[in-house]
């Protein structure tokens, strides 16, 4: 079966390392906090000003001045940082984040990603992401494989207006763990009980198999 939003933040976590400086985007990827492996040093950094993000608050002890770029009430670990957002900006242009983990409407087999605006919607703007995709050393997407009425979301071309071009390297969807190579979409692992037919057949461009396609584990 397909994984959930907690799932593939789950997924997510294990692409971590101990020492990354690592910008958790809005929606899915801000769950990834929740699942960082005991015992692993990795800083959280917030585009809005906050260096050290801890997880979600318990319920009832939000505080309602402390939030991260999406607006959603946060806590922070013992020697974080605050800071205006041109510090923040500084740091993330200046190439010191490690990872960055983004949603997505639609990503290319060479790696662009179109995740900020849909025509005809009211956007607020493209918040830091065009930064973050130009200038991290590396970026993951978290999304669903497809979109609301079944139109893949992994294609050989975006529609939407783009956000990166050649920037992303690894998505991990509710489906698979696919990895952008310089051939295209390479399947690396499915999700429990999803068949590598029913992933080509929701992806809107070739991937690349390489024998048996393993399951993923948590």
């Amino acid at each position: 079966m397909a994984l959930d939003k907690t799932q593939i933040a789950q997924r997510i976590a294990q692409e971590l390392q101990d020492g990354y400086y690592v910008n958790l985007g809005i929606g899915i990827p801000t769950l990834v906090a929740n699942y960082i492996p005991e015992g692993m040093d990795v800083v959280l950094q917030s585009e809005n000003g906050l260096l050290g993000i801890g997880p979600f608050p318990e319920k009832g002890k939000a505080d309602a001045d402390l939030i991260n770029a999406g607006k959603q009430t946060v806590t922070y670990l013992p020697g974080s940082a605050f800071f205006d957002s041109s510090l923040s900006f500084a740091m993330i242009r200046g190439g010191h984040i490690d990872l960055t983990v983004l949603g997505a409407f639609e990503v290319t087999e060479n790696g662009d990603i179109s995740s900020w605006k849909i025509p005809g919607k009211m956007v607020k703007g493209m918040g830091g992401a065009m930064d973050l995709v130009a200038a991290a050393k590396n970026i993951i997407v978290a999304t669903t494989h497809t979109d609301r009425n079944g139109n893949p979301k992994l294609k050989t071309k975006c529609d939407l207006p783009l956000t990166g071009v050649n920037c992303v390297k690894k998505i991990v969807s509710d489906m698979a763990v696919i990895e952008v190579t310089d051939k295209g979409f390479k399947l690396l692992e499915r999700a429990p009980g999803v068949s590598v037919e029913e992933i080509k057949n929701a992806t809107g461009a070739a991937l690349i198999i390489d024998g048996e396609i393993p399951e993923m584990t948590f």
